[in-house]
């Protein structure tokens, strides 16, 4: 749990750098870069088949099933989003209801 919170504080610090570097209140620091993460156990913890998970969160079936399946590796960004999926489910959810 502590692992969780730690990358949930890391993802919230990296957010709120990059909102102040776009306001320019902020000068870019370090360049984070999400960890590896695994893609199906993720999935599997929304409920949602594959075709289901890419269409609710905007990836391609393909992607899904590549990265799944280990032939490819998320970008950095669907990495973000994936971990935020992961954590923060309903928050994901609400802005993407809203978008």
């Amino acid at each position: 749990m502590a692992e969780q919170m730690n990358i949930a504080d890391e993802l919230l610090t990296s957010m709120e750098q990059a909102v102040g570097i776009a306001e320019g209140t902020v000068k870019p620091g370090r360049i984070w870069t999400p960890p590896e993460i695994n893609v199906a156990d993720i999935r599997k913890r929304t409920g949602l088949s594959q075709v289901r998970f890419a269409a609710r969160y905007g990836f391609s079936t393909a992607a899904v099933r590549d990265w799944e399946q280990k032939r490819r590796t998320p970008e950095k960004a669907a990495r973000t989003l994936l971990m935020l999926i992961d954590k923060e489910p309903q928050a994901v959810e609400r802005v993407l209801v809203g978008a």
